[in-house]
């Protein structure tokens, strides 16, 4: 079949089965957008190309298919940088479709031209630049394979204006060809027999369990280890999700603002099973001290990730479709009295949960984001979605909002993009639009992107964002507190700027939330409102995140509160 180039974008997109791409025009992908119009091609226009590059990652991260995006060339599509870099550290599958000047114009600084193959070299799986229209449907075949397949990542296509205006006999290929591209899904047999003989020799081990989890659906296998083995376990914070957060085994989140037992637990244990996890700084801290007693066995789909950080005792490559299944089936055929091996270390660390948990003292005249962050998790649905922007307001979600299943909590892991929240929201909730989706954010971050209220309104995409408001950039206030002897630089907010105002002027209903007796009432009506919804929440500016680890220590050198606030450790 004949067609340009641009409408065999169209074509490829409905093979992949997309259902919606979020983006912006701009001259040299208005071919594109032509197509669109043609074809009614389902496409939400954001008010940023950073709102549609982080709602193609929500969109990504709850439904496991690549999400889409669209920009032009030049500035439009280097608006959408950082949501790129946002997804290739959390290894979130995306194709990015930019527009680029023509063929004959390339290298010449022609006007809106940038060299973003090159720019995003470092921060996507793959990328391409395509001068030839001949070449579109290959390359948006290979581009979505790479994206979804090994270890999951941002794979960007740069068009040439001219190869989407040129016809081309139309043809999309049923399979890809890719000699330098292999996926080993399996590893060596050996190592899960060595895996499941190190479990009989443990006393005190520990599953840690990060994202990749998630990312390859072996949620449902993992909790089969835990309950044949009867091994505690630990989530990082892009693992939330992967085991309920109230399961009997889970201890938390670990890491610089984890559990106490979970990063005692890490530090006492004398094995860590470490399951699709790369061992980045916020979880590890002092990599040289991060779990000293323990041999560590690591299943990891990606080769580099395997000693890169941590020396390992065990590595056990290939994706985890295959080996956990293996060695859930190795450990479960051995025949062997786990509980009763491991019975000792479960008391202990059971104690330590119910000594420990996460708290807030409470606060005379203020709301607690523990208060605001249980209330929403009372009178939401089991099944709704949490989304968090980056700041305190994230590390008090991820303690304190219950977390029962897999994609249900989004949040910018690797990376810690400000601004990530609204945007994102609005990708899951396109995604999953009978769910409940709620947005936690602060009043720093939200102005990072608050434009994208006007989409939501736009578009009837029914997100409910609660704002902890604190007229400061908190977690950045702590940091100078702790750590640079209270010299509190550039970190405060407009106290004038009012977020309901905002919000009503574009479309969005506005609630504020003062005070303790307004708390419940308020909240209900909110989240039970038919549309989309700001709740601006007064919290104070006193508040700290705690446990903290501070940078460079071991994860048993916390700083817990209380007393400890002025410094000490455990």
């Amino acid at each position: 079949m004949k067609m340009t180039g641009a409408r065999a974008v169209v074509e490829c997109l409905k093979k992949e089965g997309v259902e919606v791409v979020f983006g912006y025009p701009g001259g040299s992908i208005l071919p594109l957008y032509d197509e669109f119009y043609r074809t009614h091609f389902h496409h939400i226009l954001t008010c940023h190309e950073q709102g549609a590059v982080h709602a193609a990652d929500g969109y990504a991260r709850v439904t496991g298919r690549p999400g889409v995006c669209v920009a032009t060339s030049g500035p439009g599509i280097c608006n959408m940088v950082t949501g790129i870099a946002t997804a290739n550290m959390d290894s979130i599958p995306m194709i990015i479709i930019s527009g680029q000047v023509a063929t004959s114009l390339i290298g010449r600084d022609s006007f809106q031209e940038a060299d973003i193959s090159g720019i995003t070299a470092p921060i996507t799986k793959h990328n391409y630049l395509v001068k030839e229209a001949r070449s579109i449907p290959r390359v948006l075949k290979e581009a979505f394979y790479i994206a979804s397949t090994g270890r999951p990542g941002p794979v960007l296509v740069d068009i040439a204006k001219d190869a989407l205006e040129t016809s081309i006999e139309y043809d999309y290929p049923e399979t890809v060809q890719l000699p330098g591209y292999q996926v080993d899904t399996k590893g060596q047999e050996d190592t899960i027999n060595q895996a499941a003989a190190g479990l009989q020799q443990a006393r005190r081990p520990v599953i840690l369990a990060g994202g990749g989890v998630i990312l390859s659906e072996m949620t449902d296998c993992l909790q089969q280890l835990i309950q044949t083995a009867h091994i505690p376990v630990v989530t990082t914070l892009m693992g939330k999700g992967a085991v309920p957060d109230d399961g009997p085994l889970h201890l938390g989140m670990g890491g610089m603002h984890g559990s106490y037992v979970s990063n005692m637990a890490i530090s006492t244990c004398d094995l860590l099973i470490a399951v699709g996890v790369r061992f980045d700084e916020r979880l590890t801290s002092n990599a040289d001290h991060f779990a000293p007693q323990a041999k560590i066995i690591h299943f990891e789909i990606d080769d580099v990730e395997i000693d890169k950080i941590i020396d390992i005792d065990l590595g056990i490559k290939g994706d985890l479709r295959w080996s956990l299944p293996a060695f859930v089936n190795k450990v479960g055929a051995a025949g062997f009295d786990y509980k009763q091996q491991y019975a000792a270390w479960l008391h202990q660390v059971m104690a330590m949960k119910q000594a420990h948990p996460f708290s807030m003292p409470s606060r005379p005249g203020y709301i607690t984001p523990q208060e605001l962050i249980e209330a929403v998790r009372d009178m939401t649905e089991d099944d709704a979605i949490v989304v968090t922007d980056v700041g305190q307001h994230q590390m008090w979600a991820a303690q304190f909002y219950c977390t029962r299943r897999p994609r249900c909590f989004i949040t910018s892991g690797g990376l810690g993009t400000m601004g990530y929240g609204l945007p994102a929201a609005m990708g899951a909730k396109v995604a999953r639009p009978d769910t409940q989706v709620v947005v936690f954010t602060g009043d720093g971050s939200i102005m990072m992107n608050c434009q994208e209220l006007s989409t939501v309104a736009e578009h009837h995409i029914n997100v409910k964002i609660i704002v902890l408001h604190n007229n400061t950039l908190g977690m950045i206030v702590q940091l100078q507190n702790f750590f640079y002897d209270s010299h509190y630089s550039q970190c405060y907010l407009n106290k004038k700027k009012n977020l309901p105002q905002l919000a009503e002027s574009m479309g969005v209903k506005g609630f504020r939330i003062d005070t303790r007796d307004q708390l419940q009432s308020v909240l209900r009506h909110a989240l039970a409102y038919e549309g989309p919804a700001l709740v601006d929440v007064r919290i104070s500016g006193e508040e700290r995140v705690y446990p903290t680890v501070p940078g460079g220590k071991a994860l048993n050198e916390m700083i817990l509160g209380g007393d400890a606030a002025c410094g000490d450790s455990i």
